[in-house]
């Protein structure tokens, strides 16, 4: 038997998961990289001892963001998160300052190098970057986690402990240190064979027991056993086939990526969504399919759809904020429709059908596997599961004001992976706000400033449908006086 226990104090599994070691691997290589990365805009400088003494206990209360991943030198047990002996609070919380102007591109361009550099994966895998100097008096938070700690909607859980509901609040008490666990390699890989006849032997009791199960319902019901077989294999091959052709605008991969992002008030996306039948996700992702739209008829390419995958929350209350609990679907985002109102109900039928599936984890299912396979093979891989030109989250955070060290939080924008995919998208609700952020791979988007342009009209498209809001540029700026581009099919571009 092991003598280290199965969960953390947290109730978070100490063992990586399948998934979780596929994500922790591909950190090593910038075409698998799978980091998170948001963006917090203050109004002000926060206090620097407040704020590093609010990640202090927040790392004291969540063990993630203190626990490291330790491998086994031979692969006779999973990885494992252990508490790191050597955790200096310094490393992870840091402190720069930009040059004049102080704008959120210059940020974003910071952000940019920061998401495509390797976390340290001999430490715990996060970083929190204070950013001084922007206009106006504000600051910034850049936040980096390997998603292998946890997903979107996990890890506003997780940091949840650093926030504050006003701009000067009580004093914390300090929570006491975890107890660190000097564990190496060698040391869990000795864990693992002294482990190895109890495992074979569950495993092997496992078989058995589930191969007598098998048989004694096949024999019950034959009929009925062979159809949910067949049906679940059904079900596979639409969840991770392909449901569209790719887009030949979008087909080059490079390493070099940028990010442009929008800002919308809630309530005027919100209205949106409702006068078309729909939800905040369908509007999301309707405004996205105009943006593409506009892009591939401005390049003289129009095209009908192209292959969108878009993570689903599997999150329960009773889970836990480490680890992942998600699955990707595949839609065929209908980039030829024009009228928005008719693309957010062709979203939201997609969406509806793909969530019933029965085979909506089939990634996670056959992560075991996935596992097992060489960095090379991973890495030959990496996109191509999903089938997908973009992927698009969306995570709602805070609907009120939130306050760290004194200064309080006006924006937050996600910066996504880019895991073999031409653009990551990352729709954040916050306080009032959806803040929507577009990274793209620079050689599939070659024209910044069309895109930044599409990317607007694209979205109030969708806005027009609930009133006259209307999407505000946040890392670019809009000439008035240049002319409206327009699209072949006469669609203008604002």
């Amino acid at each position: 038997m092991s003598d280290v226990p199965d969960h953390d104090a947290d109730g978070l599994p100490e063992e990586l998961s399948a998934f979780d070691q596929i994500l922790h691997r591909g950190e090593a290589n910038p075409r698998t990289r799978s980091g998170i990365m948001t963006l917090e805009i203050l109004d002000a400088d926060p206090d620097w001892d407040q704020f590093r003494r609010r990640f202090d206990n927040a790392s004291r209360k969540v063990l993630r963001l203190r626990q490291k991943v330790v491998t086994p030198t031979l692969p006779t047990v999973a990885p494992r998160w252990v508490i790191d002996p050597d955790f200096n609070l310094d490393f992870h919380v840091r402190r720069i300052r930009i040059s004049q102007p102080g704008t959120l591109r210059q940020v974003l361009d910071i952000a940019e190098v920061a998401a495509q550099s390797p976390l340290d994966i001999s430490r715990p895998l996060w970083t929190a970057t204070l950013i001084e100097g922007l206009e106006g008096g504000g600051a910034a938070i850049m936040m980096h986690l390997s998603h292998a700690v946890t997903d979107g909607v996990g890890a506003v859980e997780m940091f949840a402990h650093i926030y504050d509901l006003e701009r000067e609040a009580a004093p914390q008490a300090i929570p006491p240190l975890p107890i660190p666990q000097d564990l190496s390699p060698n040391d869990l890989m000795r864990q693992g064979v002294r482990r190895l006849p109890v495992t074979i032997a569950g495993r092997a009791r496992g078989v058995v027991t589930g191969a007598a199960h098998v048989v004694t319902e096949a024999i019950r019901d034959p009929v009925s056993r062979l159809g949910s077989v067949v049906g679940y294999a059904m079900s596979g091959a639409r969840v991770l086939g392909p449901v569209a052709d790719p887009s030949p605008v979008l087909r080059r991969r490079s390493l070099s990526s940028r990010s442009e992002a929008i800002d919308i008030k809630f309530g005027d996306l919100h209205r949106a969504a409702k006068a078309a039948g729909g939800s905040i996700n369908d509007a999301y992702l309707a405004g996205l399919c105009g943006a593409l739209r506009l892009y591939h008829e401005a390049k003289g390419v129009p095209i009908d759809a192209l292959p969108m995958a878009v993570p689903v929350n599997l999150r329960s209350e009773a889970d836990p904020a480490g680890g992942n609990r998600f699955a990707g679907v595949n839609l065929a985002a209908p980039i030829g429709l024009q009228d928005a109102e008719v693309r957010i109900k062709n979203i939201r039928s997609q969406m509806t059908s793909k969530r019933e599936e029965r085979a909506i984890d089939m990634v996670g299912a056959i992560a075991p596997v996935i596992s097992l396979l060489p960095d090379s093979v991973l890495e030959s891989m990496a996109g191509s599961i999903v089938n997908s030109d973009v992927q698009a989250s969306n995570v709602p955070v805070y609907a009120g004001d939130t306050f760290i060290a004194g200064a309080k939080i006006l924006r937050q924008y996600g910066i996504g992976p880019l895991p073999g995919v031409a653009m990551m998208v990352v729709l954040i609700s916050r306080a009032g706000y959806c803040t929507i952020t577009t990274r793209y791979d620079r050689a599939a988007i070659n024209d910044p400033d069309l895109w930044a342009r599409c990317l607007l009209a694209g979205f109030d498209e969708v806005l027009a449908l609930g009133g006259d809001g209307r999407a505000e540029p946040a890392s670019f700026s809009v000439d008035p006086s240049e002319p409206a581009l327009t699209s072949p099919n006469g669609s203008a571009l604002q």
